[in-house]
């Protein structure tokens, strides 16, 4: 009897440990939805320059990040429902921010657009439909995220940022990628 006990117990703890295993993804089924999510981000009709869309992918579970301009706050929802349905994906945690709408904020995005634009050799990062550099501005302070070809241009396009008027603070959070 103790036996019979003992193996349905080992059977039940396989047949959980399997079943868990299952659950995991693959280190390619990650990868996969890694690029699916980056491609359904792009791919939002109303992401501009002004909002920021970041992601983290933990085995099925995508946690969506980023600043959106309150213009944009149903690109929030949009973002969440197209990496719902990716293949793969069981849970979608969106702590995606709507920033609120502000006149001087939007004033100090399209100066630091510009000022960046007229900063020599980075008006190339805007040409591409889905720009490399993204502008968020919350009450008066610019943060610049994405990514550049160099350091020379992340440097650049720090200084310009700190050269627009209204801006109280200015975060560099360009990476540089070698490409």
């Amino acid at each position: 009897m103790k036996k019979k006990i003992w193996m349905m117990v080992a059977t039940l703890a396989l047949s959980s440990m399997a079943m868990a295993q299952e659950r995991q993804p693959t280190q390619k089924a990650v990868d996969r939805i890694n690029k699916e999510v980056r491609h359904e981000l792009l791919m939002l009709p109303y992401y501009s320059l002004f909002d920021d869309l970041g992601y983290s992918v933990q085995g099925r579970t995508v946690t969506l990040t980023g600043a959106l301009t309150s213009q944009h706050a149903v690109t929030k929802n949009e973002a969440e429902r197209a990496v719902k349905g990716i293949e793969g994906v069981e849970k979608v945690v969106n702590n995606i921010q709507v920033l609120p709408p502000s006149g001087i904020d939007d004033a100090i995005r399209r100066r630091t657009y510009n000022a960046l634009m007229r900063t020599g050799g980075l008006s190339k990062y805007f040409w591409e439909a889905a720009p490399s550099i993204h502008i968020i501005v919350q009450n008066g302070r610019v943060t610049l995220a994405g990514f550049v070809m160099n350091e020379m241009d992340k440097n650049m396009a720090g200084i310009a940022a700190k050269t627009v008027p209204g801006a109280f603070a200015v975060t560099n959070n360009l990476r540089v990628v070698k490409g």
